[in-house]
């Protein structure tokens, strides 16, 4: 469906381009030794090249250039053997060189592309110009005293990947699935782990409307630092809907960096946009450029994990819906998950029993993975009692309701509260004649052509044995009964 913008005299189309930068999974900085563990009391992971002391050379980190190599092949990127390390000049309170060392002409990685999925469900290539390491900024806190604005520079020298797309998109959805498309790559990778409530995923967007059948793009404004999904959705629509008035009432767009307001849905003005001949570009003279042998390259490149798209295909494969199989593999942890559950039990109960059982009393307790108390491993265990025959359905989701909240194992918790299934045809016999004396009217009209009662009887004598009587054994008696 295409999204289209209706203005007083002109329909306009919405341009998106998008720039992630996603801080570098390492345990040390770009450019120095010191840590990059999230919430570390403040100024406590500093160097004294991170703080821009006399005579401090920045050392390139041999784990960043991997992950980010390793980036560059998980979408099919052209990587660059020679790159070149640059200074860009800008003055921030909590940039303590006064530039902050990136790439611009000459990056690592070159152009590469990503599918994503439309609303309608077919398929999107959004091609990637480039992306570059550069090291990031500390942070400015301005609410810790009444005057005076404090600096932490425990992020400063972070090593971070900018991802930087072509102007591909033209809805606020395909954005926001891109940059989801994106970050389910970076953790299938492990090369970021994502987390954008840390700031370790942020994604700025550019974004410009023309009037259709226009080619020339118009001009572009920045938002900054999206940090969700729905954020980066909303902060577009707002911001597309905010350039179409300025054009239909005579204005012009100026080119500029906007913040996104989370709370009223609105963008306001952060600062002129600078083009790059602002920020004064040149190669940094404690920095050779970084030359790569292709054999390296190719090390790396054995290293890859089965990606995303090839892993939902791979579901797909084995009867998994599509809806299903995105859901799997859009989390490493999921999907590693359910790796386990299907080394052992078909994939259509290994699906139905995480996605609908697990997940549902997982999103209505709110409970995330990392806490959650039912192991691959137990959930495979009452696979088995199911399977086996041991236990029925309804009964496994009681036991999982316990697994749920204790951890238990499966076979324990049946074991304990006694709740194997009865498959004994003369126990299960003496119940459906006890139903059938008791309902001896339904009986009746059961052999007077009304058969839509069996499933009453089957009920009855399902409850009559607590659930634990064997279905299969259950039907097959009871057809006979009825017929006698």
């Amino acid at each position: 469906m295409t999204y289209t913008i209706q203005g007083k005299n002109n329909v306009y189309e919405l341009v998106v381009g998008c720039e992630i930068h996603a801080q570098v999974a390492s345990h040390s900085k770009l450019f120095s030794r010191a840590a990059t563990e999230f919430g570390a009391e403040q100024n406590s992971h500093v160097s004294l090249v991170d703080a821009a002391m006399p005579g401090m050379l920045p050392t390139i980190n041999e784990l960043c250039v991997k992950q980010a190599i390793k980036t560059g092949l998980g979408i099919n990127a052209q990587i660059n053997l020679k790159s070149i390390f640059d200074r860009k000049n800008y003055f921030y309170p909590d940039l303590p060189q006064g530039y902050q060392i990136s790439q611009f002409s000459n990056p690592i990685i070159g152009e590469g592309e990503v599918e994503i999925s439309l609303e309608d469900h077919s398929k999107k290539i959004i091609r990637i110009e480039r992306i570059h390491l550069e090291q990031d900024a500390g942070k400015s806190i301005h609410d810790q005293h009444p005057s005076l604005s404090l600096i932490d520079l425990n992020r400063c020298g972070v090593a971070l990947m900018e991802i930087v797309s072509k102007p591909d998109m033209r809805s606020p959805y395909e954005a926001s699935e891109y940059v989801r498309v994106i970050r389910e790559i970076l953790r299938a990778l492990e090369t970021c782990d994502g987390d954008m409530e840390k700031g370790n995923l942020r994604c700025d967007a550019n974004v410009s409307v023309r009037v259709i059948g226009e080619e020339k793009l118009g001009t572009r404004c920045e938002i900054k630092n999206l940090n969700s999904m729905r954020n980066i959705g909303r902060a577009i629509e707002f911001e597309a809907a905010r350039q179409v008035e300025i054009l239909e009432n005579g204005g012009k767009i100026s080119q500029e960096t906007r913040l996104f307001d989370a709370i009223n849905g609105t963008t306001r003005t952060m600062r002129s946009k600078e083009d790059a001949m602002d920020y004064r570009y040149f190669p940094d003279p404690d920095l050779p450029p970084l030359v790569l042998s292709q054999e390296f390259v190719d090390e790396i490149k054995k290293s890859l994990p089965e990606m995303p798209q090839a892993k939902k295909a791979r579901y797909m494969s084995l009867g998994v819906p599509e809806y299903d199989a995105g859901v799997l593999t859009a989390d490493t942890e999921i999907s590693a998950y359910f790796e386990k559950l299907i080394e052992k039990h078909e994939p259509k109960i290994c699906v139905t029993w995480l996605t609908v059982e697990l997940f549902g009393r997982m999103n209505k307790t709110g409970i995330n993975f990392g806490n959650l108390k039912v192991s691959a491993e137990n959930l495979i265990g009452l696979f088995d009692l199911m399977t086996s025959g041991e236990i029925s359905g309804k009964i496994a989701k009681d036991v999982l309701d316990e697994m749920f909240e204790s951890g238990k194992a499966a076979a324990a918790i049946v074991e304990s509260k006694g709740l194997k299934q009865v498959s004994d045809s003369g126990a299960i016999e003496k119940i459906i004649d006890e139903v059938l004396a008791k309902n001896a009217g339904q009986l009746e009209n059961y052999r007077n052509g009304q058969e839509k009662l069996f499933g009453f009887f089957v009920g009855q004598v399902m409850r009559e044995s607590k659930g634990q009587a064997n279905p299969s054994v259950v039907n097959e008696l009871l057809t006979k009964k009825l017929k006698s």
